[in-house]
């Protein structure tokens, strides 16, 4: 059901190095027509880096894995473009509706075509004030359930991130961190959350996937928290302020559930001028090089 490009179909077959990435940064996460732009340069990244780019969408309700430069304009630019899930995929391509995936969707497509590496920003997790509402990205099961490695500066930082680790622990998701002993904090270097696993090398996250391979036991996903760069993180005490600020106003609003994330994020991006956004890209790009990095190390046995 998955189609796959004709370039990503033979790289697979030939056994080369393909990176999946999301879409929904360029649907839903980035104004036009930077969007455009950005989404060619992360394709541009990965094959610089030695590997074939799948962009994950489904158009038409017809997964994909892999886009044209078309349908990367039509993801960029078509109004009304649905943020799916992994619940979602299923009544998607029954109606026959486009979309853009986000890490659930991303990471069970990707899988499911045979790919092994995807490269995104931040993932999602336990939201704050848990215990009251308990409000958790469908992220987490699906990286709980698939053998997938996943590229990432850690989850947002709008989130309960000692909560979040937990949780993946408890459901035994490997996390290791790229020259780090602490968890990134997405917009931020690190979020003060240590992390058990230290890896210096992308050929020491391919030694990791061919170990969780050879040991068998639940498809569980690896994710490689790789920080942003000190230099291009955003101000930690610029992020503190608005972030509380952002939080009271949500309060205030009474703003919940799958509203609250887009909300925060919108303000943080107005309140620091666009110097959260900043980083955020800073993030997905280095995140985008140390996947073809560990895609390319990563040899399937055939």
């Amino acid at each position: 059901m998955i189609k796959r490009s004709e370039e990503v179909a033979t790289a697979l077959a030939e056994g080369r190095p393909v990176v999946a990435l999301e879409s929904t940064i360029i649907s839903h996460g980035l104004p036009q027509p930077r969007n455009l732009e950005v989404a060619r340069e992360l394709e541009g990244l990965v094959r610089a880096g030695g590997a074939v780019p799948a962009t994950i969408a489904v158009l038409d309700g017809v997964p994909r894995a892999g886009l044209t430069d078309e349908e990367l304009v039509r993801v960029a630019t078509e109004p009304g473009l649905r943020k799916l899930g992994f619940r979602d995929l299923a009544p998607c391509a029954t109606l026959k509706l486009s979309g853009a995936t986000t890490v659930s969707a991303t990471s069970f497509l990707a899988a499911r075509a045979g790919i092994r590496v995807f490269a995104t920003g931040g993932l999602g997790g336990v939201h704050r004030g848990y215990t009251s509402v308990q409000d958790e990205s469908a992220d987490i099961d699906t990286l709980s359930r698939t053998r997938i490695t996943v590229v990432c500066a850690g989850v947002k930082s709008i989130l309960d991130v000692p909560a979040t680790l937990q949780r993946l622990e408890t459901r035994q998701v490997t996390v290791v961190g790229f020259r780090t002993d602490t968890f990134p904090g997405f917009y931020l270097h690190t979020s003060g959350e240590p992390v058990d696993w230290r890896i210096e090398s992308a050929e020491e996250a391919a030694g990791v996937m061919r170990a969780q391979d050879a040991l068998g036991g639940p498809e569980t996903a690896l994710i490689v928290a790789n920080p942003v760069p000190e230099d291009e993180q955003l101000d930690p005490v610029l992020h503190d302020r608005v972030l509380a600020e952002a939080l009271q106003a949500a309060e205030a609003g009474g703003v919940t559930g799958q509203a609250i994330t887009p909300y925060l994020l919108e303000y943080l991006v107005e309140a620091t001028q666009g110097a959260s956004l900043a980083a955020n890209l800073a993030a997905v790009r280095g995140n985008t090089r140390l996947a073809a990095e560990i895609a390319s190390s990563w040899t399937p046995e055939n």
